[in-house]
């Protein structure tokens, strides 16, 4: 009974949210803010893997991390404009496959600061379509190893790698644009690999990072 209770009142909630809302939009043109310089934060989760792998047999699964940033929108009329952000990011896989004869799992887990630089299209005042280049620098990488008897061993040998801390990618997204809050999601990925010559045995990839959050501007 007091689930139901907690549904009901969790759905009136919902529901005056949405018609505060709309009467914000009806009753207040000045909602429209395309044509405004804004700034705003921004926190959220990363869903993240790779693509483009090489080296020995590998494969990978997804990982799940934070994001914290800001971001400011430059108007270029009201239908255009630039959003860069600056973003720490937390990016990663679980990866398994055979190094020196035998089988191991892995956690890795790697931080960036992250700094997109997206073109906006404003077809309306709730929505805009962002695009363009990502510069990305690893600022951390945490190699976790499952428990084996040549997992010391292993781990040396990424340790090795000559890991590229300097990355360049491109990002796609759409924000939901609501008074204050922006509702955001976006795809990115890396256009070069993690590393610059690592061996044949360690893998070598490219990221790929669906991303969902939340912001807050003014």
């Amino acid at each position: 009974m007091r689930v139901f209770k907690l549904l009901f009142m969790l759905s009136l909630s919902f529901i005056s949210f949405v018609n505060g809302q709309n009467e914000a939009v009806l009753g207040d043109r000045e909602t429209d803010n395309r044509e405004k310089l804004r700034f705003g934060a921004k926190v959220g989760v990363n869903g993240s893997n790779i693509y483009d792998n090489s080296g020995d047999p590998f494969t990978a699964d997804t990982k799940y991390g934070g994001l914290l940033g800001i971001f400011t929108a430059v108007p270029i009329g009201k239908y255009f404009g630039l959003q860069p952000e600056v973003l720490i990011s937390q990016k990663g896989f679980k990866g398994a496959g055979r190094l020196l004869g035998y089988s191991y799992d892995f956690t890795r887990t790697t931080t960036f600061l992250d700094f997109p630089i997206q073109i906006a299209l404003k077809p309306s005042e709730f929505i805009t379509i962002l695009g363009g280049p990502q510069y990305s620098y690893l600022i951390k990488q945490v190699d976790k190893f499952g428990s084996s008897a040549y997992s010391y061993e292993q781990e040396q040998v990424f340790r090795q790698d000559n890991t590229r801390k300097n990355i360049l990618g491109a990002v796609i997204g759409l924000d939901i644009n609501l008074r204050h809050v922006t509702l955001s999601g976006r795809l990115a990925w890396d256009i070069i690999k993690n590393n610059r010559n690592g061996s044949q045995s360690t893998p070598r990839y490219k990221n790929k990072i669906y991303q969902v959050s939340i912001g807050f501007n003014f």
